[in-house]
């Protein structure tokens, strides 16, 4: 018979509730080897975050540019459940699993300086939650508001604890006026589980734009107040990681320069998902693996 996991994390209830994070942000132990230095280590505990000024190469980034267009200009991969369309403009805003249908992808997956992190950070073997490219073409492209990608992991599908690090590789610049990612340093350290319930499919809407799972404008700005807002830029090739629970979105870009970023979201296999924790059923697999192979 299995045993009902405890909740640490309540949220989708009646009324907005805040509670203190039960878990560790670094995982593995002091002077566990691995990429990152203990000053590093240190600095991601502390804000839930950390900025690179160079991850991979400018001629690694020239690959990834070329298989992001490609990707985004392949009719079959537009037409594909994958593909997330802007709701005005129709052009592509996400392509979801894209370690699985690219094998230039699959490859900066399997990356040690990508995934050695990830496992140093997440004290073990790690598998790919889920991984996308994100384009925000200039002129109009929305958006993310914010929130944290742990409450809807663990709400809509089953992740147990705040063992999850993303990281988002720029393949763009990110200046600080084309929709740059944004996160309150500090607000790993709570949990905010939201009011209302998940609606049946609701991340055929939520990919597109935040409904369910979003924080009240006084939860948020009570975290803004007392941790501040960070914005983040930097040239192609440029890399912020960030834990699970951070709060964070990102704007609008009006501008004529594109902002296009590759997502990657790694897990520890001793989290697998479960059951979700506030949701009828599990998103499908493309959105949170279902399939907990550890990547070598």
């Amino acid at each position: 018979m299995t045993t009902a996991l405890t909740d640490l994390y309540p949220t989708r209830g009646a009324a907005e509730v805040a509670v203190p994070r039960q878990d560790p942000v670094v995982w593995s132990p002091p002077g566990a080897p691995g990429p990152l230095a203990p000053s590093a280590l240190q600095s991601y505990e502390r804000d839930g975050f950390l900025a690179m000024e160079e991850l991979i190469t400018p001629a690694e980034v020239e690959v990834y540019r070329a298989e992001l267009d490609r990707l985004v200009d392949d009719p079959l991969i537009r037409a594909d459940e994958r593909s997330i369309v802007e709701p005005k403009s129709q052009d592509v805003r996400s392509v979801f699993e894209v370690h699985r249908i690219s094998e230039v992808f699959e490859t900066l997956v399997r990356d040690e300086r990508v995934v050695g992190r990830a496992r140093q950070i997440l004290g073990s073997d790690v598998y790919v939650h889920q991984s996308r490219i994100n384009v925000k073409p200039g002129f109009g492209a929305s958006g993310f508001y914010w929130h944290s990608d742990f409450e809807t992991w663990h709400a809509e599908d089953g992740l147990p604890r705040m063992r999850t690090v993303s990281v988002s590789i720029a393949l763009t610049e990110n200046l600080d006026t084309n929709g740059g990612l944004m996160i309150m340093p500090g607000s790993h350290r709570t949990f905010l589980g939201c009011a209302g319930e998940t609606p049946e499919d609701n991340y055929k809407k939520s990919l597109q734009m935040q409904d369910a799972g979003t924080p009240s404008d006084e939860a948020l700005t009570a975290l803004a107040d007392r941790h501040g807002i960070r914005l983040f830029t930097g040239k192609a090739g440029s890399a912020t990681w960030f834990d699970c629970n951070a709060m964070h979105g990102s704007g609008d870009n009006i501008t004529p320069y594109p902002r296009s970023n590759v997502f990657i979201v790694f897990n520890s296999v001793e989290n697998a998902a479960q059951e979700p924790f506030a949701a009828p059923v599990p998103r499908p697999s493309f959105i949170g693996a279902r399939d907990f192979t550890p990547v070598r």
